[in-house]
């Protein structure tokens, strides 16, 4: 398909005004009465060596906190950016494994042993559902544990690139 040089010039300026692709197939049908597949628009603007241009993030404010909520202590637990940014020492009483093996209708599986010395077996199920499976059943682990778990669990994961 050709279009003409006044047509390649309108279908740049839509895409600079921001239109989506989607806007501009609907265009060429009712200016120019050309029936496009949005496929054969993508592919016309690139043919054109044109590139879509992104909508500006619109841009959020944070309202100033009020005095009282100034004055208000901090929460008192722990954020999990704390957590993270805390001493590996901080976490060292919890032991983290990852298997060799996953076990089977698993992504990634593995052992942790608490602070309190208990273990548990861990995975990640196919659609990336963390489950924890305590060798004795009704165990729960200590209140700060169940966080550096996560975030250790996080940082071992990364390492091994999931």
């Amino acid at each position: 398909m050709q279009l003409t040089d006044e047509q390649k010039q309108k279908v740049s300026a839509w895409l600079a005004d921001g239109l989506k692709l989607s806007d501009i197939q609907g265009r060429l049908g009712d200016e120019f009465g050309l029936r496009l597949t949005y496929m054969d628009v993508r592919m016309l603007v690139g043919d054109l060596k044109l590139v879509p241009v992104d909508p500006p993030e619109p841009v959020v404010e944070k309202p100033e906190p009020t005095p009282a909520e100034a004055a208000a202590p901090a929460a008192a637990s722990t954020p999990v950016a704390d957590v993270a940014d805390a001493p590996a020492q901080a976490a060292s009483n919890i032991s983290l494994t990852v298997d060799q093996i996953a076990h089977p209708g698993t992504i990634v599986s593995g052992g942790v042993t608490f602070s309190d010395g208990k273990s548990a077996v861990w995975y990640l199920d196919q659609t990336g559902r963390l489950g924890v499976t305590p060798s004795e059943q009704g165990y729960r682990p200590p209140e700060g544990d169940v966080e550096k778990f996560q975030v250790l669990l996080d940082r071992e994961l990364a390492k091994l690139g999931y």
